[in-house]
């Protein structure tokens, strides 16, 4: 992850929460808190991330919320439109594999997440945030 310019953290909604793997996965990245470039920058800076939420519930948006803050934390820069999500209906077994085709909303808001992580990363790689 260290070397990657993207991250995507993808989750199930779990009871309206992002995965326990999820939360463990930003309790690890909590120790990027103390760590720093040559430049006195965190050491996600510069990165980029989004986040990917499916689930037979709603809560997307929270979850999305609590991720990208915890990303935010260490480092890392969320794009415009930075999370995109399936949800299908509150306590029914379908889930987004099984579910055929997919709405063109969840497809385009994927494709337009794809774009704007690689724009930004591409910018943010030529022209790093300032020192600290």
């Amino acid at each position: 992850m260290l070397a990657a310019q993207i991250l995507v953290i993808a989750t199930p909604i779990w009871m309206g929460q992002p995965s326990s793997i999820t939360k463990m996965i930003l309790e690890r990245l909590d120790a990027e808190l103390s760590e720093a470039d040559d430049q006195g920058r965190p050491s996600m800076s510069g990165k980029v991330a989004v986040v990917a939420v499916v689930g037979n519930e709603d809560g997307a948006h929270h979850v999305a919320a609590e991720v990208f803050q915890a990303l935010n934390d260490v480092g890392f820069t969320v794009p415009a439109a930075g999370s995109t999500y399936w949800v299908g209906e509150a306590m029914q077994t379908l889930d987004y594999q099984d579910a055929g085709p997919k709405p063109d909303t969840t497809g385009a808001a994927t494709a337009t997440l794809a774009a704007n992580a690689a724009h930004l990363a591409h910018l943010l790689a030529e022209n790093p945030y300032p020192a600290g």
